[in-house]
Parts: structure tokens; C-alpha cells; sequence
């Protein structure tokens, strides 16, 4: 008797297309997970400690779509044992003396991006800024209040945990060698046998253009490339000045026009303030003075001068797969019925991963997405051979 098909089959096992699995699985759908790693794997996008929640972005759609993120995690984290939206806000500063143009800096222009959007912010000139946040040394501070940062473990045991109890089907090491479709099927020759499914979805991240090869009768390939933080380090503080650092007085904070992004301490469960210095895709990083994570201290958080510095290793140090016009890549696969992708997060996704994998399951079981996903469309990268 011939093997019985999945309803949905999800090539990827990050936070990505776990959520996915769960939204359809509550759907009732009979769920596939196939991951050629296993969940956790140090080498994955989603594998971090900390990951920020803002909504802070210079493009609007970002911003609207990082808040409709923001309720999802509000309503999965009513399903963890263990509450993981650390809710502390988060702080773009900027100084003259390092970006001189202090209304085109990415805290003045994602504040009015906000503002646009109704969404609640703070502004602090320097005066108001160290009597509210007296660890920063800057001019203006512009704070996003509905944001703040997830800790991760929690949030992968508790999709697990629901999977489990939607007895989703995740298999790990498990490697796609090809797929195909018969008799109306999507044929998935897997190191572990044949599966079937009637819909699929690939959210395996710098490892999407490798599946697309692999499946017969498709030529995409998409413009994706690895990145990753320069510089990453923990600023462990003296023990008298420790609570000034933690959630309840410090937010997330930013200052990106330099590459600059950091994390309170989160006591017992990181080892102390994380700033990780980067060239975002989306800013215009300025030449200036502050070049390293420890001169970004030395100018604008004096008061970890002295902290203990610790490199961040393994759990805590992202990857991010970059897309060559800085955009998601989310929505059905040109020429392939049944056949949808999400990938292309830019160091910045998984924030949205609820309301990705919501999106991802929608694409997959109705054939279309509630929220307006069309910028995010792998057609725009077909090439027509057309003369």
C-alpha cells in the first residue's frame, strides 16, 4: 500500500518553519518537519540567546509588520511555562560629535517613521536622556516603548512542546536529495526514505538555493549571501553598578548609523550586556571614529569602561542570510503549484517569525496570505529569457 501523504511537508527546522508547522498543525493539517541538522544546531539562523523585538525601522511596512509580530509573541508566550518578551523598550541614541546631522540619524528618522504609525515612543534630549538612562552619553534618544528583546530557549521549548502535543512529525539529520512530483504529489527522496506531501515549504535559509536545484523543473535561484556581526562582545559590569544594566533601567539600544546594537543582561541566563557591532543592510553606515564595539563604550556608555570584557562564542553570536535588494523573500515559488519559500531574513527576521510562519502556513493550505506580502515575491527574481 502506497505511503500516505503529508498534507504539508516544511524543509527547515529553524524558528521559521517550526511556527509554520504549528499554525498549519492547528489547522488540522498533518504536518512534515525535515531538517538536515538538528533544531539547535549552533550553525542555524534562529540559534541565539537574545534576539531584539523593535519596530523601529525606517520603512514603514517593517514597522507595521514588526508590531503585528509583536501581539503574535504576546499571544504564544501565554503558552510558555516560562515568559521570554522581555519588555524593557528600546533606545536609538546618536551624538553630534560622532554624526554631527543629528535629524538624519536612524533614531530621528525612525522615531517619525513611529510617529507615522501611532505607535508609542519617548524622546529625550541630553539632559533628559541621563536623568531617564544615565548610562548613555549622547544628545538625543529616541525610544520605541512596545519593544524589547527574547530570550530564545524557552521559545524553542515550547514549540516543541506544541508540535509534540499536535503530533507534527520533525525529523532531523535527514537530508533532501531530491524532489519531484507524481501522480499530483510532491515526491520528497529524503536520506531516510521517500516522503510524500501535497504542499511544501522551504524555510532551510542559505540552504533554499540548494533545495530549488534539487527540485525538478525549477530554475530559481535567488541572490543570497551569508553575514554576519564583526564584532560581538558581553560587558560583564562591576557588581555596584550591575542593576543600572539590567532590564528594569536598561532597554535595547542602537545606534546604527555607526553599526552599533546592544542587550541588557539578563541575570543568571547571559553573562552580562551584549553589543554587537555590524553594517546593517538597510543603513548607511557613517565613516566616524567609533569603529569598534569597545570605542562605541569608550563614547557613548562610559560606565562599562571598566566592565569585564568577555567575547561572545556559540549560542549567542547570529548569522544572517542577506538578499541582494534587502527584502524578504516570502510567497509562492514561480511555476511550482504548491511550492512556497521563506528566507532572505536579513539578521532581522526572527522577530517576525509568528507572523511568518502564520503567513507561510496561509500560502501553503489556502493558496494566499492575509497581510499584503507582494514586495516579498521570489518572482521578482525570475529571469525572462524572452528576446
Amino acid at each position: 500500500m502506497a505511503e500516505a501523504a503529508y498534507d504539508l511537508a516544511i524543509i527547515g527546522a529553524g524558528v521559521m518553519g517550526l511556527f509554520t508547522a504549528l499554525f498549519a498543525s492547528r489547522r488540522g493539517a498533518r504536518v512534515l518537519v525535515l531538517d538536515a541538522w538538528r533544531i539547535g544546531d549552533s550553525r542555524a539562523a534562529s540559534y541565539s540567546l537574545t534576539r531584539s523585538v523593535r519596530n523601529d525601522y525606517l520603512d514603514p511596512l517593517y514597522a507595521r509588520l514588526a508590531y503585528q509580530a509583536r501581539k503574535l509573541w504576546l499571544d504564544f508566550q501565554a503558552e510558555s511555562r516560562e515568559p521570554f518578551l522581555i519588555e524593557c523598550g528600546c533606545l536609538n541614541i546618536a551624538s553630534a560629535s560622532v554624526t554631527p546631522a543629528l535629524s538624519e540619524t536612524y533614531a530621528e528618522q525612525s522615531y517619525r517613521v513611529l510617529q507615522g504609525l501611532d505607535l508609542k515612543t519617548g524622546a529625550f534630549d541630553r539632559d533628559g536622556l541621563h536623568a531617564r538612562f544615565p548610562q548613555f552619553d549622547a544628545d538625543i534618544g529616541r525610544l520605541d516603548v512596545e519593544a524589547g528583546f527574547l530570550y530564545v530557549p524557552p521559545i524553542t521549548q515550547t514549540l516543541l512542546a506544541g508540535l509534540r502535543a499536535a503530533r507534527v512529525v520533525i525529523e532531523q539529520d535527514t537530508r533532501v536529495q531530491q524532489i519531484s512530483r507524481r501522480q499530483g504529489r510532491i515526491v520528497i527522496d529524503t536520506s531516510a526514505g521517500e516522503r510524500l506531501a501535497e504542499r511544501l515549504v522551504f524555510t532551510a535559509g542559505l540552504g533554499v538555493n540548494d533545495l530549488l536545484a534539487r527540485t525538478q523543473g525549477c530554475d530559481l535561484q535567488l541572490p543570497l549571501r551569508p553575514d554576519r556581526p564583526s564584532e560581538s562582545k558581553y560587558f560583564v559590569p562591576p557588581p555596584e553598578r550591575r542593576e543600572l544594566f539590567t532590564p528594569e533601567r536598561l532597554p535595547v539600544f542602537a545606534y546604527l548609523d555607526v553599526g552599533i546594537y546592544g542587550h541588557p543582561m539578563l541575570q543568571g541566563k547571559t553573562p552580562g550586556v551584549k553589543i554587537g557591532y555590524y553594517n546593517p543592510p538597510d543603513v548607511r553606515r557613517q565613516v566616524t571614529r567609533i569603529s569598534s564595539v569597545l570605542s562605541f563604550v569608550a563614547e557613548c556608555m562610559p560606565q562599562l569602561v571598566d566592565a569585564r570584557v568577555l567575547d561572545v562564542e556559540g549560542a549567542d553570536q547570529c548569522s544572517y542570510d542577506l538578499v541582494a535588494d534587502d527584502n524578504f523573500i516570502l510567497g509562492p515559488v514561480p511555476g511550482l503549484p504548491h511550492l512556497a519559500i521563506g528566507t532572505g531574513w536579513r539578521g532581522t527576521g526572527y522577530k517576525f517569525a509568528p507572523l511568518i510562519g502564520r503567513t507561510l502556513s496561509e500560502l501553503a493550505l489556502d493558496g494566499k496570505a492575509v497581510e499584503d506580502i507582494s514586495r516579498f515575491a521570489p518572482q521578482r527574481f525570475v529571469t525572462s529569457h524572452a528576446g
